[in-house]
């Protein structure tokens, strides 16, 4: 298996390109070890290398977010190993139910319609984007014009998601949704 390793735009954060399929149309996020665990083998597999700090899995990529102090070389060197293994296991890399969702923010008093829109123009404009650079947006709610974002992988914690946040998805929903006046990250 070939695994292809990319920069992002966070230093602290390296995407592995699988070069096949590992969660067929979603996502799972483990900042911490807690929450890998019984949820994902193969998360909980990678929280043991050194220096790993939070592990992204994307659809056919897996995102790793490194300690500040750690070394790419030392974190790239224990990984391979266990990447291999893994995948030489045929267990799935999640396993257990998915964590229970978020409630969203304005849930009970929004436009459906409108919620809907907002949605869409997320997953088909904004999603594709973020996951080349290692990462994921997911929408937690819409109150009195205010979108509410939670950035995971590369995205959590990336000096220029800010700038990306404010600079093209508020502007972005700003132009096809008048109703929406900022964009904020949770």
């Amino acid at each position: 298996m070939t695994i292809r390793t990319e920069r992002t735009p966070n230093p602290n954060s390296l995407k592995y390109n699988l070069g096949r399929v590992l969660i067929p149309g979603g996502s799972a996020n483990f900042p911490t070890v807690e929450t890998a665990r019984k949820r994902s083998p193969l998360a909980e597999r990678l929280f043991e290398v050194t220096g790993v700090s939070a592990v992204f899995l994307g659809s056919d990529f897996i995102t790793i977010t490194k300690e500040d102090a750690a070394d790419w070389n030392d974190v790239n060197g224990g990984l391979a190993p266990v990447l291999e293994a893994f995948f030489e296991s045929g267990e799935p890399a999640l396993t257990g139910n998915k964590p229970v969702d978020v409630q969203e923010i304005g849930a009970d008093t929004n436009d459906p319609e409108l919620v809907a829109k907002i949605k869409k123009l997320i997953d088909e404009k904004v999603r594709p984007a973020v996951a080349q650079d290692g990462g994921d947006i997911e929408y937690r709610g819409f109150k009195d014009g205010v979108v509410y974002l939670e950035m995971k992988g590369a995205c959590s914690g990336c000096p220029s998601s800010a700038v990306t946040l404010k600079q093209g998805v508020e502007g972005m929903l700003m132009h096809y949704v008048p109703e929406v006046t900022s964009v904020e990250a949770l």
